[in-house]
């Protein structure tokens, strides 16, 4: 299994739109094959900071995730707004 925290930083003024963007890109993620798990959790004490926790089943079904038109968009529109950070675990 392959587990992603990617952790987004961004101003207050692109927020709200960088977090609808994760949780579309969170509903569209978790209908694909070989999604265990996908999530965004919004921080408690910091209102800059959000985290997208994801798990594959493996390495195929990750970077055909990361082929798919709505990784495309909704990463595109995330990037513009914020900073990204990613932690990759494999087990």
């Amino acid at each position: 299994m392959i587990r992603l925290n990617v952790f987004v930083r961004v101003n207050e003024t692109n927020r709200e739109k960088a977090i609808k963007a994760a949780k579309e890109l969170t509903a569209c993620s978790l209908k694909e094959e070989g999604c265990i798990a996908y999530d965004t959790f919004e921080s408690s004490t910091r209102r800059d900071v959000f985290m997208i926790c994801e798990t594959w089943q493996n390495a195929e079904v990750l970077a055909a995730h990361e082929k798919t038109a709505h990784f495309a968009q909704y990463v595109g529109i995330i990037q513009e707004l914020a900073e990204m950070k990613l932690e990759k675990f494999e087990f």
